[in-house]
């Protein structure tokens, strides 16, 4: 059986903060888009760590049977995009997270605390 959107929510952030991401957030934007039901949003500090959060959370995710149909930005890392369809995590270099500023541009999203209720 497939895992819900939280659960991948849940193994997603529990990933990063292995890893030590900084400043996780997760956003519900259910209600304000159709292209998913959840971002995960977090920042790394260098390249090498923005990479690391990535791989840790496509092996946490992939041990529970979940691939994601794309990723981008992995090479420059600085933000990388995983979509999981329902879940799509961005993970940020410091610098671009503050520049694109997802948070204010999904300012209508509720922030919802982590775990996610499965």
């Amino acid at each position: 059986m497939p895992l819900s959107p939280q659960a991948v929510v849940n193994i997603a952030v529990q990933a990063a903060e292995n890893k030590k991401a900084m400043d996780v957030t997760v956003l519900d934007i259910k209600a304000v888009s159709v292209i998913a039901d959840y971002f995960v949003i977090c920042s790394g500090r260098t390249v090498t760590q923005v990479q690391a959060i990535v791989e840790k959370i496509q092996e946490e995710l992939k041990k529970e049977g979940v691939i994601a149909f794309g990723r981008e930005g992995y090479r420059e890392a600085n933000w990388v995009l995983l979509d999981y369809g329902d879940v799509i995590i961005h993970v940020f270099q410091e610098a671009e997270r503050q520049f694109y500023n997802l948070e204010r541009l999904w300012g209508d999203a509720r922030v919802v605390p982590v775990p996610v209720n499965i």
